[in-house]
This record gives structure tokens, C-alpha cells and sequence, in this order.
């Protein structure tokens, strides 16, 4: 199994106008790469140069959707 690390890069700033990064590595190489903001998520796999981009409401469907059992 792939031991996993995520990290994140907060603005100094409120997430008024910047996003929140989050890097996600798997044994060491990268994952993929998670953008926050205020209307939507971005997920870029690898080193991507183009992401897959879902609103709120489109993830939270995805994940009602997909869901693999509840978690606290």
C-alpha cells in the first residue's frame, strides 16, 4: 500500500481571494495537487497542466455519490 503525505499551503491572508494548495504525495512522487476556493475545487493529477474543475454542489454529489461508507 502507498504511504501517503498531503501538504498544504495557507495564504498569510483570509481565503478571501487566493485559493488554498494542497500537495498530495504517494510513496514519495506526486499525486496530484488539490485547489480550494470559495466557488469550486480543482484537481490536477501528477504534473498536469490542465486540472478537472468541480464546483460545490458538483462535489458534493460526487461524493454522495461515490461514497464508500460515512466517516465521523
Amino acid at each position: 500500500m502507498a504511504k501517503h503525505d498531503v501538504r498544504f499551503q495557507v495564504p498569510w491572508r483570509g481565503l478571501g481571494k487566493e485559493d488554498v494548495t494542497f500537495r498530495v504525495m504517494a510513496d514519495d512522487e506526486l499525486l496530484g495537487t488539490l485547489k480550494v476556493s470559495k466557488g469550486a475545487v480543482v484537481w490536477w493529477p501528477g504534473n498536469a497542466k490542465l486540472g478537472y474543475k468541480m464546483t460545490w454542489a458538483r462535489f458534493d454529489q460526487a461524493m454522495r455519490e461515490g461514497h464508500r461508507g460515512r466517516h465521523d
